[in-house]
């Protein structure tokens, strides 16, 4: 089945997520240093059948889109406004506190949790108008260095 990739873009740091849009699943969700992102997307669609790359709007996407021209598929650049706000949120959805954790203030668990990977979902989701699951034992919370 065909993926897309969606990209939280950064200076130092992006968010990725792949995901297949028809079964509304992501199967990766990373974050890893800006400057490793081109060689990353290169080895990924060349084990993968990409239809798009969704890139974020914000801090560096014109230098992101640039650093991917090399992909001869659609790239689309797409609002981003509050998504690294609102992935605190969708981190509780998609990981909910359960048993006496739940007595603990939320903001406990995500104090330094890189949310870069959440923050691309969102980008995804807003992009497609609906809800993604993860596809089992991804973590989210991955540095690739």
């Amino acid at each position: 089945m065909p993926k897309v990739i969606t990209i939280d873009p950064g200076k130092n740091k992006c968010g990725l997520v792949l995901a297949e849009i028809s079964e509304k699943k992501v199967y990766k969700a990373i974050v890893l240093k800006s400057k490793l992102l081109e060689d990353y997307v290169r080895n990924l669609i060349s084990v993968q059948v990409i239809t798009q790359i969704i890139i974020g709007n914000g801090t560096t996407s014109g230098e992101i889109r640039e650093k991917l021209d090399f992909f001869k598929k659609e790239i689309i650049t797409f609002e981003e406004k509050n998504t690294t706000f609102r992935a605190k949120e969708r981190y509780f959805e998609l990981f909910p506190i359960s048993g006496i954790k739940f007595l603990i203030p939320r903001e406990i668990f995500i104090l330094n949790k890189n949310l870069d990977a959440i923050s691309a979902l969102i980008i995804l989701e807003d992009y497609c108008k609906m809800k993604f699951t993860l596809n089992q034992n991804i973590d989210t919370k991955t540095w690739l260095r």
